[in-house]
C-alpha cells in the first residue's frame, strides 16, 4: 500500500527574481493538500533579497522546509537532482522558483495516485503568461492517457515538467534524474518508458509559467539544437522513432531552434505550437 505523503522539490539560483520566487514558494503552501515535506536547494550563492525570502519561509515553516546550501552553482539539472535525493518520500512534486501553483494541484495529483496503483508520473497543463496570471499568452496541452503520451513523446516532450508529481522509486528505476543540457526532464520520460512505466496528465491548468524573451532565448541556439538533436539520436537508437521520424524532428528543430532569430522564434511558440482556446 502506497504512503502517500509527498514532497515538494524546488531550486532557486542568484538569477531569480526574489519577488516571483516568493510568489512561487506562497503557491506551494497555500494549497488545498499541503505538502509534507518542501525540500528548496539554494543553488550557490544568492543575493540579500533571495536569502531574505528564504528566511521568511524558514521561520514561517520550519517543521517542514528543508534547504540545502550548495557551496556554489552547479547548474538547474544537478540542482534538481540534488534536492529530489534529499527528499524523504516516495512522491515528489516539481516546482520552479519562477512559476505558480494552482491551488488544488497537489491535491488533484494525488487524487490520480490513489485512483491509478500503477502510474509512476502525473502532470498537466500549464497556461504561460506575461506579467499577470489574466495575461495568458498560450496553454501547452499535453495527452491524457499512458498510450497517447507514448505516442506524442515520438515528436514532443509529453509532460509538462514544471506539473510533474513523480514515484521516486520508478524514477530510480530508470536511472534517475541524470543531467541532460536542457532536456533532463525528456530524456526522463523516455526511459521510463522503456520500462513501461505509466504517466498520466490531468486535463486541467495546474501551473502558471512565465514567459518572455529570455525564456525564447533559451530554447534557441546551437548548443540547445545539439541537445536536441542528440536526443532524438537517442530515441533513434532505442527504437522509439523510426528514420523517418529522426529526420523531420531534427529538421525542424534546426530550423526552429538555429536559422531563425529571438522574436519570430517568440512568435511561432506563442502561435504555432501552444493553444490559445479556453484560456
Amino acid at each position: 500500500m502506497m504512503n502517500y505523503k509527498f514532497s515538494v522539490s524546488i531550486c532557486v539560483y542568484n538569477g531569480d527574481n526574489a519577488k516571483h520566487f516568493d510568489t512561487a514558494m506562497q503557491s506551494v503552501f497555500e494549497q488545498t493538500l499541503p505538502p509534507d515535506e518542501v525540500v528548496l536547494v539554494v543553488d550557490g550563492p544568492v543575493n540579500a533579497e533571495i536569502n531574505k525570502t528564504i528566511e521568511k519561509y524558514k521561520s514561517q515553516y520550519n517543521k517542514i522546509l528543508k534547504v540545502i546550501y550548495a557551496p556554489k552553482n552547479m547548474g538547474h539539472g544537478n540542482a534538481r537532482r540534488l534536492g529530489m535525493k534529499n527528499c524523504t518520500n516516495d512522491l515528489i512534486a516539481i516546482m520552479d522558483a519562477d512559476d505558480i501553483c494552482e491551488p488544488s494541484r497537489f491535491e488533484k495529483q494525488i487524487n490520480v495516485f490513489k485512483s491509478y496503483d500503477c502510474v509512476s508520473v502525473v502532470g498537466g497543463l500549464i497556461k504561460e503568461f506575461v506579467g499577470d496570471t489574466a495575461n495568458v499568452v498560450g496553454v501547452r496541452n499535453v495527452p491524457e492517457f499512458d498510450g497517447n503520451i507514448k505516442r506524442y513523446m515520438q515528436k514532443r516532450c509529453p509532460v509538462n515538467q514544471v506539473t510533474a508529481m513523480l514515484n521516486i522509486k520508478d524514477v530510480e528505476a530508470a536511472g534517475g534524474y541524470i543531467d541532460w543540457y536542457c532536456e533532463e526532464d525528456y530524456y526522463l520520460w523516455l526511459r521510463m518508458a522503456l520500462q513501461n512505466k505509466k504517466f498520466y496528465n490531468i486535463q486541467e491548468n495546474l501551473v502558471y509559467v512565465r514567459v518572455g524573451d529570455e525564456m525564447y532565448r533559451r530554447r534557441g541556439g546551437i548548443k540547445y539544437f545539439k541537445s536536441e538533436a542528440k536526443l532524438q539520436r537517442y530515441m533513434l537508437d532505442n527504437k522509439i522513432i523510426n528514420i523517418s521520424r529522426y529526420i523531420i524532428n531534427v529538421s525542424e528543430r534546426f530550423v526552429i531552434q538555429v536559422l531563425m532569430p529571438n522574436r519570430l522564434r517568440g512568435w511561432v511558440f506563442k502561435k504555432l505550437a501552444r493553444n490559445k482556446e479556453n484560456v
